[in-house]
């Protein structure tokens, strides 16, 4: 059976990650601050890289796919790579990057594809581009980076963020000429699931197949959860539209995999409308 380790199993990603592919892999995870919660799951091992190795880990487990989703300071988690395209390369495994749209952030003319040059102004996508490197040490059929865009969900960091700000009149934050892509964090699970089963390698854009602008976006997410909306700040960083976006070009997921807008939306707003249902 192939052998899973997901670094960064505890985060939002991670988390959903483990939960999809747990029931069909011999599937294990690392932590770092969530002590309390994984301390006696067996499958979940401590792992802070700015103090810890990852040899004994490794060892331990011997894994065949690596994901990696981890959090951490940027030299720490160079040196984390190197180390593990060593291992994958002594062991014919494979590694599974997730990385993220804001590797284009310094392209905002247009939406990027799987093959663009990745070019980024932010210090988070400078991070991403150098570790999508270290990997390119690796040979093509044991490497496989997947790019995310705004990944939603009805319990993703940003919708409680905005349902928190409604509640409590605080403010939230809309670009109105920012064009952005989205995802779904199940959505996202459900098709790295379906590349490890078909051992996909090379560059992945796991995003909707159409675009919208962030403020219609978080206007459409609020009006269907929130019974009055935030403070609203409008933000304008250009006086042009921009592109903040990845799209799928080369790299298609089969039909039964992809994901539009209207669908992310649908997949937050899931609950509410069946607590609405319930209501009534």
């Amino acid at each position: 059976m192939n052998r899973i380790l997901i670094l960064g199993a505890s985060g939002f990603i991670g988390n959903a990650l483990y939960k999809e592919l747990l029931p069909y892999f011999d599937a294990y995870g690392t932590y770092c601050t969530q002590d309390g919660l994984f301390r006696d799951n067996q499958v979940f091992f401590p792992y802070k890289m700015e103090e810890n190795g990852i040899g004994d880990i490794l060892r331990t487990l011997q894994p065949n796919t690596i994901i990696s989703c981890i959090k951490g300071p940027t030299a720490a988690k160079i040196k984390l790579h190197q180390l593990l395209v060593e291992y994958a390369i002594a062991t014919a495994s494979r590694i599974i990057y997730v990385s993220s749209q804001k590797v284009f952030d310094a392209q905002d003319q247009f939406p990027a594809y799987e093959y663009d040059a990745p070019k980024s102004i932010s210090e988070v996508g400078k991070e991403h581009i150098a570790l999508e490197r270290v990997l390119a040490a690796l040979p093509s059929d044991q490497r496989l980076i997947i790019r995310l865009p705004e990944v939603l969900g009805v319990n993703a960091p940003k919708i409680l963020q905005l349902v928190q700000a409604a509640k409590h009149q605080a403010h939230f934050e809309l670009f109105p000429n920012v064009i952005i892509s989205a995802t779904t964090v199940d959505k996202m699970a459900q098709q790295v699931h379906y590349l490890i089963n078909k051992d996909k390698t090379g560059v992945y854009h796991l995003s909707s197949g159409d675009l919208v602008h962030h403020e219609d976006l978080y206007r459409e997410l609020c009006h269907k959860l929130c019974k009055k909306p935030p403070i609203f700040t409008i933000v304008y960083g250009s006086n042009n539209d921009c592109y903040q976006a990845i799209l799928p070009r080369h790299q298609m997921m089969p039909k039964n995999y992809r994901i539009s807008i209207q669908e992310v939306i649908a997949n937050c707003t899931l609950n509410e409308s069946i607590e609405t249902l319930k209501k009534k």
